[in-house]
């Protein structure tokens, strides 16, 4: 979250049992009070993973640095209108850079390979998040 300053990144605990509209509402609760100044020092600590979407500023490919103690950062770039071949025709899709970071003392490339796969896969299939 951008604050004055630079940003702060809140935790959304458990987040794999939570469905995404709890999710979207802790994070906009989360979000509101971090540009407020009144989060708590537990709610930015400890964190395992985290997001940083620099597309939202009109980045189109970002490299993010991860910050100890969490052990991956997914970095998020913009969604935008590119060329694209299939088989042996050229199109227009809209495509989004992603970059994941690992410290590979705790993620190794394999299972980081297949974090981002997943990803993937729900970014171009939104709906089966809601499923």
């Amino acid at each position: 979250v951008a604050v004055d300053g630079g940003s702060v990144t809140p935790l959304i605990r458990h987040a794999e049992l939570k469905s995404l509209s709890e999710i979207s509402h802790e994070l906009a609760d989360l979000a509101a009070r971090a540009r407020s100044g009144r989060l708590a020092a537990h709610e930015t600590a400890a964190g395992t993973t985290s997001i940083t979407n620099l597309g939202m500023h009109g980045i189109a490919r970002v490299e993010a640095v991860i910050e100890p103690p969490q052990s991956t950062i997914l970095a998020v770039g913009m969604a935008e209108r590119r060329a694209v071949v299939h088989g042996d025709t050229l199109g227009i899709a809209t495509m989004m850079s992603c970059t994941l970071a690992c410290d590979q003392r705790i993620v190794d490339g394999v299972t980081g390979a297949a974090l981002l796969a997943a990803f993937k896969a729900l970014v171009e299939e939104p709906v089966r998040m809601l499923l």
